[in-house]
């Protein structure tokens, strides 16, 4: 609440949409009496056109598509599989890249060698061309996509995380809790990590709009998300020829996806600012 109190306007506009698709997503497709995945009558409720309703009086805020689902609750149940799979990706991501990063700066030499070189290749591929062809290997899915999320986002949080500990293990704090008798471990995960976790959360956070734009990338391509299970992605690409004749089949979830995305963004660059802010605060006091 107090880094919400602290936004700017714009940002607390993102936090307050991220908020409330946060709660779409999860209350609509409970509440509605409509099934998402289920083919009604076809030759009556395809294509209504927004805030209409069908023969048998039932509203359609956003209309239907091409198979008579309603298009608002299929949009929302889209948006709980994409934000989950975009934080989960990011997060797992993040996870692992700590971890990477942290066992590399702490461990140095050969291993702090191989780790980097690693994470140099992968970085220097575009990550666009490493998700194709992970997704083209494996049978497409949710669980693809989160492992090929993971996969191919940990390197530049394990680059953060690794420049971070290599400052912080020059602290004076780290040395008097080697001089304690704490094991190299303990010190690690109990006094050194913690406080060069700041970009690493940072980054994470800044992941998840990313990682919610390369699944809906990926299952608009057809190697992500299977219908009739919808994301965004797949929503997109399944309304692309009605362009013309009923827009709103495609336009629908390219706007949640816009706006999603926009709000993650914003969000982490306000906690990137933050941050900065109060690192210069900390410097100022120690000088």
């Amino acid at each position: 609440m107090r880094f919400i109190g602290r936004l700017r306007t714009p940002d607390r506009i993102a936090a307050g949409l991220l908020a409330a698709m946060t709660l779409a997503v999860i209350a609509v497709p409970l509440l509605s009496r409509q099934d998402p995945l289920n083919i009604g009558d076809v030759l009556t409720l395809r294509l209504l056109p927004p805030w209409s309703r069908d023969t048998h009086g039932v509203f359609h805020l956003l209309g239907t598509d091409r198979f008579g689902r309603d298009l608002f609750v299929r949009m929302m149940l889209a948006g709980r599989i994409s934000l989950a799979v975009g934080v989960l990706g990011s997060l797992l991501a993040g996870a692992l890249g700590t971890m990477v990063g942290a066992l590399s700066a702490w461990v140095g030499g050969a291993v702090d060698a191989v780790l980097m070189a690693i994470a140099d290749a992968l970085l220097a591929l575009p990550r666009l061309v490493l998700l194709l062809v992970c997704a083209a290997l494996w049978q497409p899915g949710l669980a693809t996509v989160v492992v090929v999320l993971v996969a191919t986002g940990w390197m530049g949080v394990a680059r953060l995380v690794r420049a971070e500990l290599l400052g912080v293990r020059t602290h004076a704090y780290v040395d008097a809790a080697t001089a304690l008798g704490a094991s190299s471990a303990r010190v690690l995960w109990r006094h050194a990590l913690p406080n060069a976790l700041g970009p690493a959360i940072v980054a994470t956070t800044l992941g998840v709009g990313n990682a919610i734009l390369l699944e809906s990338g990926l299952s608009f391509l057809g190697l992500g998300i299977q219908p009739p299970r919808p994301s965004w992605g797949n929503m997109i690409a399944g309304g692309r020829d009605l362009i013309v004749a009923a827009p709103w089949v495609a336009i629908a979830p390219g706007l949640a996806l816009i706006v999603t995305v926009l709000a993650c963004t914003l969000l982490g660059d306000a906690l990137r600012d933050r941050l900065a802010g109060e690192m210069g605060t900390t410097l100022r006091d120690r000088a």
